[in-house]
């Protein structure tokens, strides 16, 4: 689901119902994403400018929060994640202050 996002974003295809079901499935398994997963699909949707992004990205937050706290963002997931985040305009502050712990 990820790589299928974020290769559909990366060469600008406009999908708006392939995006739309890839973040109903994004959303129902964000469980089984890892911080890779996490950090393509909310850049993903940003990127191309898809509706739901927002509610995505919202979706993400407390697991993306939780894998941070745990180490398992890279430094180049973490910046992409919270560029994405702050794109979709998503307050998401327990997220963001677990991205500022781990750059401080």
């Amino acid at each position: 689901l990820s790589n299928t996002a974020w290769g559909l974003a990366k060469v600008g295809v406009e999908a708006p119902f392939l995006f739309e079901a890839v973040a109903g499935e994004a959303s129902a398994r964000r469980g089984e994403f890892n911080s890779q997963d996490i950090s393509n699909t909310a850049w993903a949707f940003t990127k191309a400018k898809v509706p739901s992004a927002r509610g995505l990205c919202a979706a993400f937050a407390p697991e993306a929060a939780r894998r941070v706290r745990r180490g398992e963002f890279r430094a180049q997931e973490l910046a992409t994640t919270a560029l994405a985040f702050a794109k979709a305009g998503v307050a998401a502050p327990r997220l963001f202050d677990a991205i500022a712990r781990k750059a401080s």
